[in-house]
């Protein structure tokens, strides 16, 4: 998956809630640079209106009224590989992401509706699903440790903070920002977990993914 070719990032939202629809599609559709392209409420109308070349990124809800939203975007990622899917739901269901087939496991994003609710966050999710990049909920990530033993528990405090950061889907500058670093001590930090984590940087497979993966892989709620 890669940078659009075109201008904008269009936009899929399937959603079953009319009024949740209808804020996803103003939400999206006001932001410069995106536009939504389809909006329809069911597994029946999202396959039959997205096709390839039709949209780069989906906004999909987990629960639809004939389907879910995990199994929807499994079929559109086999059908338009280069899709992001932003995966939404009102209950904890981030793991399912662990799940996924490996054919079509990069480019997968999970935010909460009950956590994730500001616009900015939403919004800044989609663009990066879009490149394929993957967005965990950061409230989320909050709540979560990692487990004992684990190869995420040997990441120094300050390692452990980058990686969440990262995990959210910001970037080495984003960290900075928020942690108050330089950028390149970020790249230095992100450079270790990978040691640590044994995650290869091979570009070609997103090492930011992996990253995101394992530490919802290694983490579980806190006591």
């Amino acid at each position: 998956m890669s940078t659009p070719a075109h201008d904008e990032v269009r936009v899929a939202v399937v959603e079953d809630q009319p009024l949740f629809r209808s804020m996803l599609e103003r939400s999206l559709g006001e932001q410069p640079g995106l536009r939504v392209v389809t909006s329809v409420a069911t597994v029946t109308e999202a396959l039959r209106t997205l096709r390839p070349g039709s949209a780069d990124v989906a906004v999909l809800d987990i629960d639809l009224p004939d389907g879910n939203g995990i199994s929807l975007g499994v079929t559109l990622r086999r059908r338009i590989p280069t899709l992001g899917i932003l995966l939404l739901s009102a209950h904890d269901a981030m793991d399912l992401l662990l799940d996924l087939p490996p054919d079509v496991a990069s480019g997968w994003s999970y935010l909460s509706k009950n956590s994730s609710t500001s616009e900015e966050l939403l919004v800044s999710a989609v663009r990066a699903t879009a490149v394929g990049k993957t967005v965990l909920d950061p409230v989320l990530l909050d709540r979560v440790t990692p487990r004992a033993g684990s190869d995420v528990a040997r990441l120094t405090q300050r390692q452990y903070e980058v990686l969440r950061l990262l995990a959210s889907g910001l970037s080495n500058a984003g960290i900075g920002e928020r942690l108050g670093i330089t950028e390149k001590s970020v790249q230095n930090h992100v450079n270790a977990l990978y040691a640590t984590l044994g995650i290869d940087a091979d570009p070609a497979r997103n090492p930011r993914v992996s990253a995101a993966l394992r530490l919802l892989e290694e983490t579980g709620p806190a006591v």
